[in-house]
């Protein structure tokens, strides 16, 4: 199933972020396919209109910016 919306995150003076995200998630884990043997084969992070995290059946591009790495970990505790 396809999701996709925003997450509002702080950075590190305090103000929030916004992180937009499209994600790709399934009812059962995927050892294969899955970020962590989970339910998510698909999810990519952008902050200002640019890829700051990108996973494909497999991590393409790391997280780029602290905002990435909690969005990825609140997106990861819902859905994976």
């Amino acid at each position: 199933m396809w999701k996709q919306g925003a997450i509002g995150v702080k950075d590190s003076n305090g103000r929030m972020v916004s992180v937009s995200y499209w994600i790709k998630h399934y009812d059962k884990p995927s050892e294969e396919y899955g970020i962590d043997n989970g339910r998510i084969s698909k999810l990519m992070l952008k902050q200002d209109g640019r890829v700051v995290y990108n996973y494909d059946r497999g991590e393409d591009i790391k997280p780029q910016t602290p905002e990435a790495k909690k969005a990825l970990a609140i997106l990861i505790h819902e859905y994976n």
